[in-house]
């Protein structure tokens, strides 16, 4: 058993959880947004959390269990690299079993490590999605020319809902793909803080029906999809391309994406110059 001092998790443990959120992160990789407050205040200060400290009062793991946005019980944490190997994160783990209700858990995980993956097997987790995430560094820009024949617009109060046929009609085949109203999903996309629509495109053909589109948030290719017909065009490599430079001219040093592990698109994207930069992933527990 672990000999930190385990205590509630408070308001005033979020530069703690932020340093050892990029302490993981430096040394994982993951989804940077972990060690930004609105993501560290959802996950460990919006339910039941436990912070571990050493002898000389340093966070080095911390685990909670909050609501998830479908009111799924779900558990997170994190233990510092350098304190690995010592049974904390079996300790953390039976924190959230316990405070799960006898629910089985659903865990959330933004920075994966060797020692999770160990862990996953452990205590019988089964992986029910993980992504990529990935980083451009902006130093070889690629240009890839738009297929003839085809346009573009910038996101408007008039093309946005250009913006949401592209896609719905994009994504319609995938597993699970929630189809929100054209109201709902703009009002979404305009919300989100950092949102780009002028850099933003939606592709339209001959017609002006859309084909394609890209959306980009801050230092993120947001999402980015082709309609099954105009895939293996050559559409999706021009709108990341094409967003690249349009990061680049913002100012913006890097870019950031994360791809699903199953997608060919992963391949596309390590020839556009993008490189794995963590996993994130999702797992349930099946049984106790």
């Amino acid at each position: 058993m672990s000999t930190l001092v385990w205590r509630p998790v408070t308001e005033a443990d979020l530069p703690a959880l932020h340093h050892l959120a990029a302490c993981c992160l430096e040394r994982d990789g993951g989804l940077p947004h972990l060690a930004g407050e609105p993501m560290l205040r959802r996950y460990f200060l919006s339910g039941p959390g436990i912070i571990g400290t050493d002898e000389t009062g340093d966070a080095v793991a911390a685990a909670s269990v909050f609501r998830d946005g479908s009111g799924h019980r779900t558990a997170t944490g994190l233990v510092h690299p350098s304190s690995r190997g010592l049974g904390h994160g079996h300790a953390l783990f039976a924190f959230c079993r316990e405070q799960s209700g006898g629910a089985l858990l659903r865990v959330a995980v933004e920075t994966s490590s060797p020692e999770w993956e160990e862990m996953v097997a452990e205590l019988g987790l089964v992986q029910t999605f993980a992504e990529h995430v990935m980083r451009h560094d902006l130093v070889d820009v690629p240009r890839v020319k738009r297929p003839e024949g085809l346009t573009s617009a910038r996101w408007t109060p008039e093309t946005a809902p250009l913006f949401h046929d592209a896609y719905r009609r994009s994504f319609a085949d995938r597993p699970g793909f929630p189809d929100p109203p054209l109201e709902e999903w703009v009002a979404d996309v305009s919300a989100e803080e950092g949102f780009r629509p002028s850099a933003s495109r939606v592709v339209l053909d001959a017609d002006g029906v859309p084909v394609g589109f890209v959306n980009l948030i801050d230092d993120w290719v947001d999402q980015v999809g082709v309609v099954p017909a105009w895939r293996g065009h050559g559409l999706g490599a021009h709108l990341v391309a094409r967003s690249l430079r349009a990061l680049r001219k913002a100012g913006c040093e890097q870019v950031w994406l994360t791809v699903n592990v199953d997608n060919p698109a992963h391949d596309l994207y390590l020839r556009l110059g993008f490189r794995d930069a963590g996993l994130r992933a999702r797992y349930e527990e099946t049984v106790r």
